[in-house]
């Protein structure tokens, strides 16, 4: 198994509609000794309470807690307030960083956020996106996703989803929420809200923080490495949760460079806006010994990245999309096209780079 390089700072993303305990959960991670020299970034602190004794303030919106922790707002770009921290570690006026938690409003897609980390070319050298952790509330969780879009996207782009206030709904409520929940999001681990952890929060992403290994499987989700498909949902829930589908593409070979280009190209200029995620690794024939790992949101890529060697697993190319409101099976075709697995009269690699929209994006 390969060792991580040195390690960036990992980033958490805490999102999750308006009331489903982000807050509570935050108070109650501040505590956890494990939170010790970690900083929060939240939004709109003149409405959040941070249930903890305030060492030193200081008007730039940058707040030292008891416990060590940093307490951030958001005065304007995320960026600039990311940049400020790593500004202030670098300059030694904070002895160390050991992860961040950004904290975003109810009503946001988690999706700019996500951007604004892996698509800064400075941030992207100190930073890395360790995952995305939703909150969702047992008692208003269904309605909610049935009358927001921006719920179903939190729950969608999720590693893990934390679902709250379990202890207020019954038992067959509670099963059918979750059962809601992996429709819409099958790949994300489900924990008790009530008893989560700094350890249910973390290590969402390709590193194990604590092997130091590379856990592929993990970070693909459960689905990558089952065979190619998407998923279809119970038509009793919302309108919302059909226009998700989750593509988990599988070839067992290597590719090339150029088909591999050709496919996320194609994906990200004519239908970036509807790419909530994607996670990719990839073996190479040009270099079949070390697989690249891709990572994009929207049409945002995540400069690629090579492991030193495979781990243990499966080879070949791996690729898990999230989409919204992507039609049909565009993504399968486009798949096969470009590693020569086309079906009878579908377009090959050839009819696609010859034509890019050879390849419809709507359903037959």
């Amino acid at each position: 198994m390969p060792r991580a390089p040195s390690q960036p700072i990992p980033v958490t993303v805490l999102t999750g509609f308006l009331g489903s305990g982000k807050t509570t959960l935050l108070n109650r991670l501040l505590a956890d000794p494990a939170m010790r020299d970690a900083a929060v970034i939240i939004n709109e602190f003149g409405e959040i309470s941070i249930d903890h004794m305030l060492v030193e303030s200081s008007s730039d919106g940058v707040i030292e807690l008891s416990d060590g922790c940093l307490c951030c707002t958001v005065r304007g770009e995320l960026v600039d307030t990311l940049a400020d921290l790593i500004d202030r570690l670098q300059t030694g006026r904070i002895g160390a960083l050991s992860r961040i938690i950004i904290e975003t409003t109810g009503l946001a897609d988690p999706g700019p956020v996500m951007q604004a980390i892996m698509g800064h070319p400075a941030l992207i050298q100190a930073l890395r996106l360790d995952g995305v952790v939703t909150t969702v509330d047992a008692v208003h969780g269904a309605a909610t996703l049935d009358r927001h879009e921006e719920a179903v996207r939190q729950v969608a782009v999720a590693d893990r989803l934390l679902v709250t206030k379990l202890d207020l709904v019954s038992p067959d409520d509670a099963a059918r929420l979750r059962s809601r929940l992996a429709a819409l999001n099958g790949r994300a681990t489900m924990v008790d809200g009530a008893t989560a952890s700094v350890t249910d929060i973390s290590g969402c992403g390709l590193w194990n923080a604590e092997t130091g290994h590379a856990d592929v499987g993990a970070w693909l989700g459960h689905e990558g490495s089952h065979d190619n498909h998407d998923h279809d949902h119970d038509h009793d829930h919302s309108h919302h949760d059909h226009r998700i589908r989750t593509h988990v593409l599988v070839h067992d070979r290597p590719i090339d460079h150029a088909a591999l280009e050709t496919f996320v190209d194609l994906l990200r200029s004519l239908h970036g806006e509807k790419l909530l995620r994607m996670k990719a690794v990839v073996e190479l024939s040009e270099d079949p010994s070390r697989p690249l790992v891709l990572h994009g949101v929207q049409t945002v890529l995540h400069p690629p990245a090579r492991l030193p060697a495979w781990p243990d697993g499966p080879r070949g190319v791996r690729v898990v999309l999230i989409t919204f409101d992507l039609e049909g099976d565009y993504v399968e075709r486009l798949f096969r096209a470009v590693t020569s697995k086309s079906g009878v009269d579908e377009p090959d690699r050839a009819a696609l780079e010859a034509n890019p929209l050879a390849i419809g994006g709507m359903r037959r």
